[in-house]
């Protein structure tokens, strides 16, 4: 199985930043089982680490490996949209679609 390497741009803890940060932690746990490293970066903390990423909004999930790097900006409760810009909900269908 494939070691998925993500970051997570938040600013400030907030509840919104909570939230996400509960969110993800639950589609990682669902979806990618324990094949995930994921790392939570403040923005306000480490600002070079987000200028050095070209961080615009937060929160910003971003998916280093495996390749191709995708992002994901806001809202991170929408599962499907999550999976989708980690580019796994089109994967998981062609899967399925090979089944049938």
């Amino acid at each position: 199985m494939k070691q998925f390497v993500l970051k997570l741009y938040i600013a400030g803890r907030t509840p919104r930043t909570e939230q996400a940060i509960s969110s993800l932690k639950e589609i990682c746990e669902k979806d990618l089982a324990s094949a995930y490293d994921l790392a939570v970066i403040d923005v306000l903390e480490r600002p070079q680490l987000a200028e050095n990423e070209k961080i615009l909004a937060t929160p910003t999930l971003v998916k280093e490996l495996p390749p191709p790097l995708r992002r994901v900006v806001g809202d991170l409760s929408n599962r499907e949209r999550v999976l989708v810009g980690l580019d796994l909900a089109v994967r998981d269908e062609l899967e399925k679609g090979k089944d049938r």
